[in-house]
Order: C-alpha cells, then sequence, then structure tokens
C-alpha cells in the first residue's frame, strides 16, 4: 500500500474473491466510522448497515437465493452457482441501506441515496487502505423485498442497496488500467 492517499485511490479496485482473515474489530470499526464520515446534505445519517460474519455469511445466501426464487425471478442455475462460489470463502458481508425518513420533504430522495453510495465509497476505500478486497455487489437478492425485510431493512422505510464483501485477497491483482480522466472532463466558462 502507498504512503501516498491518492496514489492509494487510483489503485483500489473491487476484488470479489477473499478469504479470511476479515478485518479485525477495531479495524472495522474505522472502516464504518470512514463510512459514517461522508458527505451528508442535511446531516440526516441515511446509511444504515448490517453485519454478516463468517457462517451467517451461507446462512445469508441461502436466505437471499430462496427469496428471489420464491418470488418468481428467474435464477438460472449457472448464475446460483456463481453467486455461491462468490460467498463460499467470504469472512464478512456488509448489508446496506439508506433510511428514507419520509417525514423529512426538504432533501430529496436521491441525496440520501448518494450519501448512502459515498459511505460505501469510503468503506471501499478504507478497506483497500487497510490492505484488504472488497466489493460491492447487488446481485443475491437486493432487489428482493424478502431479503431486505429479512435483514431488518422494511422496504417501506429504506432502500436496500447491497452487499459489500470484505476479506483477504485470494490472489494478488495489479491495479487496474483506469481511462485518462480528460475523457470525462470539459470546460466552461471565461479562462483565467
Amino acid at each position: 500500500m502507498s504512503a501516498d492517499p491518492i496514489v492509494s485511490l487510483i489503485s483500489r479496485r473491487s476484488i470479489k474473491f477473499v478469504q479470511g482473515p476479515a478485518p479485525t474489530d477495531d479495524e472495522l470499526a474505522r472502516i464504518l466510522q470512514s463510512a459514517v464520515s461522508a458527505p451528508d446534505h442535511g446531516k440526516l445519517e441515511p446509511w444504515r448497515f448490517v453485519i454478516i460474519r463468517d457462517a451467517a455469511v451461507q446462512q445469508l445466501a441461502d436466505m437471499a437465493l430462496g427469496a428471489v426464487k420464491a418470488s418468481g425471478q428467474a435464477l438460472p442455475p449457472e448464475k446460483e452457482a456463481n453467486a455461491r462460489r462468490w460467498l463460499h470463502n467470504v469472512p464478512l458481508l456488509i448489508g446496506v441501506a439508506c433510511h428514507l425518513d419520509h417525514a423529512n420533504t426538504k432533501i430529496p430522495e436521491h441525496e440520501r441515496l448518494l450519501a448512502t453510495g459515498a459511505a460505501v465509497m469510503n468503506i471501499l476505500n478504507a478497506a483497500h487502505m487497510l490492505g484488504y478486497g472488497a466489493f460491492w455487489s447487488t446481485g443475491i437478492g437486493t432487489y428482493v423485498d424478502e431479503v431486505a425485510e429479512n435483514l431488518g431493512f422494511d422496504p417501506l422505510d429504506y432502500r436496500f442497496m447491497g452487499f459489500v464483501s470484505i476479506g483477504t485477497p485470494i490472489q494478488s491483482t495489479a491495479a487496474p488500467k483506469r481511462s485518462d480522466y480528460s475523457r470525462f472532463v470539459s470546460h466552461w466558462g471565461a479562462p483565467g
């Protein structure tokens, strides 16, 4: 890991296949504290997290994949096998939801979702900076209400946003090749 935080950010990549060890309790506390340091219009703190560890990861896989099938959504055998292969060695999942707070009409829902997404980005960056691999998935039942409900998130009050897996990378990977930022930038207004 680079001592230069910008180099660390640029070298971050999603790492799907991880194994134990997971972050220690102290490291997980630091990761989650970084999450709640994300930008948050109105200080609504919309992010909510549920920690799923060790054997509970396999229970989550069974519950979520069962809920997908029960919902009538297509779940081809190869997709189920891929999900189970991914989760097989994962030592830690963080379920992520956004609290909608219908009483607050000043700040739009999309800004709360953006704040929660920023919190997840902080989780991914903090895990990387601590030497772990992390991956944000919206698969395995993210859009099935029963999954959110089983995790304690009533779909009337929360928007479930997926799972972040964190652990030790199974194999080392090089920093990804990134596009040059200038492809996505334009300038507006008079120079200087």
